[in-house]
């Protein structure tokens, strides 16, 4: 068994490689994967750009994520055309950052808080 560039010869144990690591094991037990907040971050402020489509008012939405027990809590801060279906726009925000982070990350999210920062008023024209 090769190893290295160098071409040294090793086993799997020497080269850092445990014998719970082959498809035989359960994936539970073969280690880990911490997925940083930044990421979760990210993914939950592009799910709220997308749910706000293309009535985004304002600037970018603003995010906060906290990983608590293993479950995410997330702040999203957003800017809203005025008039408009407030509680509409918030629950659409809500739930496709729930269900984007939950299903591209696999971490449960406990919490999404949606607050509506600012307001920008629609020009109307009344021709």
């Amino acid at each position: 068994m090769r190893a290295g560039a160098a071409g040294s010869v090793g086993s799997a144990m020497e080269r850092g490689w445990g014998r719970n690591t082959g498809r035989g094991t359960p994936p539970a037990e073969r280690g880990r994967l911490r997925i940083a907040d930044r990421v979760l971050t990210r993914i939950a402020l592009l799910a709220a750009r997308d749910a706000l489509g293309a009535d985004r008012a304002g600037e970018e939405p603003r995010v906060a994520v906290a990983v608590v027990d293993g479950a995410a809590r997330l702040r999203v801060g957003v800017d809203l055309p005025f008039p408009t279906d407030l509680a509409r726009q918030a629950g659409a925000v809500r739930a496709s950052v729930a269900e984007r982070v939950g299903a591209l990350t696999g971490i449960p999210v406990r919490e999404v808080v949606v607050v509506v920062e600012r307001l920008h008023p629609v020009s109307s024209t009344d021709g």
